[in-house]
């Protein structure tokens, strides 16, 4: 939690995060992934001054609950003194104990948002999904709830000016804008029109920007001039040097590779073979993240295996 303290912009977790998009679909399922098409409704998180403190949490940590369909799980939530925002003790349940910053006792509007990091821990507990290390399995938590329709509210929990600063999650406000705009794009919903706070939308449009720009890559149709040519200018590299292996060019997400089957003889014989070897392109899918491989041939239809997305290609 940065309380008054400086807020870290950009995407230094990028590549963690796209991981985790991956690792969600690979672990859910995308049926499972697709349950989760609604976010958590602005109403039903809503805390006002005039709830009592503890039954509101818990009602709040009721809705999280529900939305992350745990129904044999119950939290109880406390307040003490800490330096992080929350701590929820990963027991084998259903019980499960929540710890919020006493700083929530009078900023109750942001319960919901440490409250959806928190719970969605007890999911990820459940389903055995962990990444190595404490900060990457944070931005997996992160990733994980605004992916999942519950972290639009740490987005809008972040607030800044000139004389104060607040922000929830391990996530930069860019990353989170971006995880939420790449579930916009898959479930047509726009978290946009549920922030309060100026910089979350700020911060949301950053990442839309670059969610699309995902969707723009070679060597997907959709590609603008200036990627098409250097597709094409990588593409005659590959092909006139024909890689053993693979071919990546700097500063792009696809790579070259040739189909090299184990075929005993001279190393002519093999060089002989490479030569009409068929050159194949590997490329992430713009809405899971998966490595997808494709003959390069011209244009393709290719359909990720992971998240069902078709992709129109120019290979």
């Amino acid at each position: 939690m940065a309380n008054d303290g400086p807020v870290e912009h950009g995407y230094p977790h990028l590549a963690t995060v796209r991981a985790a998009i991956n690792a969600l679909y690979k672990r859910l399922s995308y049926d499972t992934v697709q349950a989760f098409s609604t976010s958590v409704a602005p109403v039903d998180v809503a805390f006002c001054d005039t709830d009592d403190l503890y039954l509101g949490a818990q009602r709040v940590a009721h809705e999280m609950v529900r939305h992350y369909r745990l129904p044999d799980a119950r939290m109880i939530v406390g307040f003490r003194e800490m330096s992080h925002a929350a701590n929820v003790e990963l027991a084998a349940g259903p019980e499960y104990f929540i710890e919020l910053n006493d700083r929530f006792r009078t900023h109750r509007r942001d319960i919901g948002a440490a409250l959806a990091h928190e719970v969605m821990h007890v999911y990820l507990h459940r389903l055995d999904l962990s990444f190595p290390g404490t900060r990457d399995n944070e931005i997996l938590t992160d990733t994980a709830a605004a992916y999942l329709g519950a972290g639009w509210l740490l987005l809008d929990a972040f607030r800044e000016d000139a004389d104060s600063s607040q922000k929830l999650g391990y996530l930069t406000p860019e990353e989170f804008g971006y995880v939420l705009a790449k579930r916009a794009l898959v479930f047509d919903e726009d978290p946009a029109i549920w922030f309060t706070s100026p910089q979350a939308y700020t911060a949301y449009t950053a990442g839309m920007e670059l969610a699309r720009r995902d969707t723009r890559q070679p060597p997907l149709t959709a590609a603008g001039w200036a990627g098409r040519r250097r597709y094409a200018r990588d593409r005659r590299h590959a092909q006139d040097h024909h890689p053993p292996g693979a071919s990546q060019p700097s500063g792009v997400p696809y790579s070259f590779t040739l189909d090299i089957p184990d075929i005993p003889g001279t190393p002519d014989s093999r060089a002989d073979h490479d030569s009409h070897s068929p050159l194949r392109v590997s490329f992430p899918c713009p809405t899971c993240h998966q490595r997808i491989r494709v003959p390069v041939r011209g244009r393709v239809r290719a359909r990720c295996g992971v998240c069902r997305t078709v992709l129109e290609c120019d290979t």
